[in-house]
């Protein structure tokens, strides 16, 4: 008796990554999404060099811990108003994915955006999809070689200028491009041009649509934020299937077919080189590439637009109208985020406007906390960071309050320049026996033409 041996397969747990080669389309969301890069990038490499008040209007100044935002400026105390910001950033990524899916991804990511760029680059210089495939297949050659040699030097312009824009929100653009041309940019301000502009190329021009499937943590929690109500990119499947080819005027209920004829355009379109028609996956970044391609085809075919569609789960399974589609989008989970983002944006605002012209930060000495002078007197002094949070020069007066006789000995009045700090000595005394032995409590006032700060302290009497 003899026995048969299953023959043994192995099953590979890394599969090479097919390179994706997303062919160019036009339609209405081609445009929308051009205009989202224009957009994008006319405000991120246009505002390093927009200048307000004789500096630049949006300036991180980390050397002198000013951050400049238009009108505002900002000091390091006033982080919280950063971390409000990074709240409604988050919240409101939420809200846009709850009602319209991975739209964010699509249209003003980053990592999209330059992906566009890169791809535009690519295609201006090796042709569109099927000449890149044949360029990239065919051995090298003169051609070959100018070819990529001109898009790797394009390439590497753009990234550069991405990294001198990018630390140009750190370091004054007007001095830094200069400095960059002649070669003398300080050692860690041309590590970031280079690490930023080296980020740029790599994620860009190479890792593409691989960020997007396995480095980008959205698109892992990204169904958390779906519901059945939320728009997302969708196949008809009810009505595309079954999918076959036909000749332009045939009628496909009498083929038996659907109006999908396979043609492929929205798989060689994807920027992820996905198939919408196997369904949502996490892959799709709602470009909507796949609608202004499918689109094209039914045009040309005389079938009605909307094969592949923004569309909500339900809408598809129950056949909606546009009008019942966008009834349900107003739901409680979008109405409790815009709540949220309106509370909270009018905090922001609120804040930002009730902000004080001036600030101090009052540290005591720590070489003397307290002394006795020759006649008897008890003195304590204090270093004061004032700070001026406007555009105009202020003179702030300096008083002592207490529930003793503590007097000012220092100097009671400070020129403080436009958004400038300085530091000052403090100094307070009172005489032996005003105040019992230990921490007293006693407030410093701080008066501007235009506010009264008070900033509590103590004044220590030697036991």
């Amino acid at each position: 008796m003899t026995t048969k041996t299953a023959e043994v397969k192995p099953i590979w747990l890394y599969v090479k990554t097919r390179k994706v080669y997303p062919r160019a389309t036009d339609g209405v969301f081609a445009n929308l999404r051009w205009a989202m890069v224009i957009l994008t990038q006319l405000v991120f490499y246009g505002l390093p060099w927009l200048n307000m008040h004789g500096r630049q209007a949006v300036l991180f100044d980390l050397e002198t811990r000013r951050f400049y935002v238009f009108g505002l400026m900002l000091y390091p105390q006033d982080f919280v108003f950063l971390a409000v910001l990074l709240i409604l950033c988050a919240l409101s990524l939420f809200a846009v994915t709850a009602v319209a899916g991975r739209v964010w991804c699509g249209y003003a990511c980053p990592q999209t955006v330059y992906s566009k760029l890169f791809l535009w680059i690519e295609h201006l210089v090796e042709g569109d999809r099927q000449r890149r495939i044949k360029l990239d297949a065919a051995p090298w050659s003169a051609n070959k070689l100018g070819r990529k040699a001109i898009k790797q030097a394009l390439w590497i312009t753009l990234a550069m200028w991405t990294g001198l824009s990018f630390v140009g929100y750190f370091i004054p653009i007007r001095e830094l491009v200069p400095q960059f041309v002649q070669g003398s940019v300080e050692g860690w301000a041309l590590f970031w041009v280079g690490f930023y502009g080296l980020a740029t190329y790599g994620n860009a021009g190479f890792m593409r649509e691989q960020v997007c499937k396995y480095m980008c943590p959205y698109a892992r929690f990204q169904s958390a934020m779906f519901d059945e109500h939320s728009l997302i990119v969708s196949y008809d499947e009810k009505r595309g299937e079954p999918r076959g080819s036909r000749s332009r005027g045939a009628d496909p209920k009498s083929l038996g077919l659907g109006h999908c004829v396979d043609c492929t355009l929205c798989v060689q379109v994807c920027p992820t080189g996905i198939d919408i028609r196997k369904g949502l996956q996490y892959e799709c970044i709602g470009c909507a590439a796949c609608i202004d391609a499918c689109d094209s085809v039914m045009d040309k075919l005389g079938y009605p637009r909307g094969l592949v569609r923004y569309t909500t789960q339900t809408a598809l399974e129950q056949r909606w109208a546009w009008d019942k589609v966008f009834e349900h989008l107003y739901r409680p989970r979008v109405i409790i985020y815009g709540v949220l983002l309106s509370v909270i944006g009018t905090g922001l605002v609120a804040g930002l406007m009730m902000r004080p012209p001036i600030r101090a930060d009052v540290i005591r000495d720590r070489g003397v906390l307290a002394r006795e002078l020759n006649d008897g007197v008890i003195e304590n002094v204090y270093r004061v960071q004032l700070m001026n949070t406007t555009e105009r020069p202020q003179r702030v007066i300096i008083a002592a309050r207490s529930s003793a006789p503590v007097t000012l000995s220092s100097q009671p009045v400070v020129d403080i320049p436009a958004t400038q700090s300085v530091w000052v000595p403090v100094s307070l005394q009172v005489r032996a026996g005003g105040l019992p032995k230990g921490s007293n409590p006693v407030d410093l006032v701080f008066r501007s033409q235009d506010a009264e700060l008070v900033e509590p302290t103590k004044f220590l009497v030697p036991r």
